[in-house]
């Protein structure tokens, strides 16, 4: 058998398989763990075809190279002469930079596992750790690599530091990725905009994406994919990778001269933000890998994970009204309560209560951070609503924004040692406001207990967690300005954590001026995102489609609001609106009191149906549609077992063809018979002329109205109504596909989708 510098054959070699996915791993005698294969599953190897496979991913010696070239490992070493990016960044005043670790021991799922040869598989996932020593920087490393049932790939470091005080610069995990997986795709966005997909190529160097904000970003890379040239949603190879951090963070995608590509991430650093003293540690943030065929696997294997934790949500998502662009400032007890009637009568399970009922908060000028009742807006305290909404059968729900503070406000005139700040002078203000310092354990304390107060008091069962500024120059005032957006993280959590484990069953969604917060990490404790602060459709087709590549419908607040959006002006229809909104946690965001007689009745339709088929909407595998017509948006869901689905088709432009090309339904059994059929929620999509297959003639109630332009009909379809539709194999949806209806832009059409 041929050998290595690696060692190849001396090293133990450890095969994970789960839902289609295999990772080899290499245990070498010196060195840290090398990812031989990820990607589709190889099938089980006997240990001399998991040695072979190992050799044949060896890199070969090229001219003007190390002699002795060795794989990259998951913590990349530039003493194994790898020149990208180094996995450890650090010193102790410029010594001991260099490490080269060896494995001590290793464990698999906690039993030992020999080293210097031996071969192990799973079939179903498993835990590898290992710890690993350099002894002449007197430091440690633990590595866990962990692959999930549904194929999902996860890694994190602990480095301990046993010598003098070390200065952590810097700590990345790195996957390897073919060499032919060379179009990048991560996104982009701004507030009001989250999610823009932005695709480019991998050239020889590094993609890097670094969040700076102090939380995860409304730019936020999200997740980097590396796949075939021209990927889609359901074809190509695609390798991706997720940090699960709500602060400071870096994604990057790397490709040498040699050839080699990696992508990965963690932590990003400020200058000496991280000093561990002798004995003392760092944990790094999981960095998740998932391979697939198509976006919809990648996303799928996430999903998956996500919703076989202990404690993930349910499908019976309540129906939730936020009275913020109802009300904004102005707390009158009797419209409020006036709200809330409307909203019971409607359907509405879940009434939120937003910013403007503590302190001094009539406006964004001063107040917040004092967490107590206002008695000029309240002077009865919230109970008089609070018993109001519960007794109409609805949760209550509050806003809070506990990480911010109003320079105006009695808790930073108590403590401005509390507001963070780097220097002297405080930072720019945003939205009129500072950050509070959770490390400082009185401040954290505070407003613990501020806030346990109030949810001791009432009953609330829900809270929208905001956090509606970046941290700019976010220094500990009690230690000379030191950086410390690393510490308000993890700060972050324990605040959380606490509060749910005085009150069981408390429910949080992650708000950041819309979905500046969305990551793995958060969402290990909250219970939904505030997709965005933008409610307009339109954005919303966007933003909606590209936040479920990491998370599922059902952890996504996505809410009707007033037929003008306030945030973008526009006008839309309420069938476009609602049809947008139904896929994900139903909600409203609107004035109740000023909506019409018809558009009320439409809205009851909504809601009676997406609580009426939210099991499927919301327990469904996620699907979404490569259409040749950018201005067609196709996407649905499809029940784990195939035997139902729910498809929208979404019209957010002028097509240049009319009709549109065939909609192609993928995601369905291909030897089963099922009827499709179109259904109209409240309104007809406005311009609707439907396509021969519906068979809207036949349909009871239909009505037609001659067009002017002659040809097709403009229809008016009754409400509530599902039409004949057809019957098609799910080879045919999938293949050959169905005619789309001519309908005005900014409209949507559903389709119901039942096995026979």
């Amino acid at each position: 058998m041929p050998t290595d510098a690696f060692g190849a054959p001396h090293a133990t070699t450890i095969h994970l398989r789960a839902a289609g996915v295999s990772v080899l791993l290499a245990v070498p005698r010196d060195g840290l763990p090398v990812v031989a294969h990820w990607g589709a599953d190889v099938g089980a190897l006997t240990a001399q075809e998991a040695a072979d496979l190992l050799v044949a991913s060896l890199p070969q010696t090229a001219p003007s190279s190390v002699d002795a070239p060795r794989p990259v490992s998951l913590l990349p070493e530039p003493h194994h002469a790898w020149s990208g990016r180094p996995g450890l960044s650090g010193s102790r005043a410029g010594a001991d930079w260099a490490t080269d670790f060896t494995v001590h021991t290793a464990a698999l799922d906690g039993a030992p596992v020999e080293l210097g040869g031996g071969h192990t598989e799973r079939d179903h996932g498993g835990r590898l750790e290992v710890d690993a020593v350099d002894e002449q920087t007197d430091l440690r490393l633990t590595l866990e690599v962990e692959l999930l049932p549904s194929g999902l790939l996860r890694s994190r470091a602990t480095l301990l530091n046993t010598g003098e005080e070390y200065a952590l610069d810097d700590l990345v995990l790195a996957y390897p990725v073919p060499g032919h997986a060379r179009e990048l795709l991560d996104f982009g966005g701004r507030w009001g905009k989250e999610k823009t997909p932005q695709r480019s190529v991998l050239h020889t160097g590094t993609h890097l994406r670094e969040g700076r904000r102090g939380r995860t970003g409304a730019d936020a890379a999200g997740m980097v994919h590396l796949g075939e040239a021209g990927f889609g949603f359901r074809s190509g190879a695609i390798w991706a990778v997720h940090v699960g951090f709500s602060g400071n963070h870096t994604h990057y995608a790397e490709r040498t001269s040699a050839g080699v590509q990696v992508a990965g991430g963690g932590e990003l650093l400020l200058p000496g933000e991280v000093r561990l003293a002798r004995g003392e540690s760092y944990a790094s943030p999981w960095v998740y890998g998932s391979y697939g065929v198509g976006l919809d696997a990648v996303a799928g294997r996430i999903h998956a994970w996500l919703r076989s934790r202990p404690g993930h949500v349910d499908v019976d998502r309540p129906v939730t009204l936020n009275v913020w662009e109802a009300v904004y400032f102005d707390h009158d007890l009797d419209r409020l309560r006036d709200l809330a009637d409307r909203a019971a009568a409607l359907g509405v399970e879940r009434y939120v209560l937003d910013d403007g009922w503590f302190g001094s908060r009539r406006d964004d000028f001063s107040g917040l951070g004092d967490w107590v009742v206002s008695p000029d807006a309240w002077p009865d305290g919230l109970g008089p609503l609070v018993d109001h909404v519960t007794g109409l059968g609805m949760q209550f729900g509050l806003w809070f924004e506990p990480e911010m503070v109003n320079e105006d406000s009695d808790v930073a005139r108590a403590h401005p040692e509390w507001i963070m700040a780097a220097r002297r002078e405080l930072p720019p203000r945003a939205r009129h406001q500072q950050v509070l310092d959770l490390a400082i354990e009185e401040c954290w304390t505070y407003v613990r207990d501020a806030m346990d107060a109030i949810l001791t008091e009432y009953d609330i069962s829900y809270i929208k967690w905001d956090h509606n500024r970046d941290l700019v120059e976010a220094g500990n005032r009690t230690d000379h300005g030191r950086p410390a957006v690393h510490a308000q993280t993890l700060a972050y959590y324990r605040l959380v954590d606490d509060l749910k484990a005085r009150h069981p069953g408390l429910e949080i969604e992650s708000c950041s001026s819309g979905g500046a917060r969305v990551d793995l990490r958060a969402m290990e404790r909250c219970d939904r995102v505030w997709t965005s602060d933008c409610i307009d459709p339109l954005e919303r087709q966007q933003m909606n489609r590209w936040t479920m590549q990491l998370l599922p419908p059902e952890l996504l607040g996505s809410h009707v609001a007033s037929g003008r959006s306030h945030t973008t002006g526009r006008v839309h229809d309420l069938s476009f609106r609602a049809g947008t909104a139904v896929l994900g946690h139903f909600g409203i965001e609107w004035d109740l009191a000023k909506a019409t007689p018809a558009e009320i009745d439409e809205l009851r339709s909504w809601i009676a149906y997406y609580r009426g088929r939210r099991a499927q909407l919301l327990g469904g595998d996620l699907v979404r549609v490569d259409t040749a017509d950018d201005t067609l948006n196709v996407y649905g869901v499809v029940s784990p077992d195939q035997r139902d689905a729910t498809f929208f088709a979404a019209t957010t432009g002028r097509s240049d063809v009319a009709p549109r090309p065939r909609l192609l339904l993928p995601g369905l059994d291909p030897g089963t018979r099922y009827r499709v059929q179109p259904v109209v929620v409240g309104a007809t999509p406005s311009g609707l002329r439907p396509p021969p297959w519906w068979r809207v003639q036949d349909a009871e109630g239909a009505s037609t109205a001659p067009s002017a332009a002659g040809g097709p009909r403009v229809v008016d379809v009754l409400s509530d109504t599902r039409l004949p539709g057809g019957v098609f194999t799910g080879a045919a949806l999938a293949a050959a596909g169905l005619q789309s209806p001519l309908v005005d832009p900014d409209q949507v059409v559903l389709y119901e989708v039942a096995a026979l």
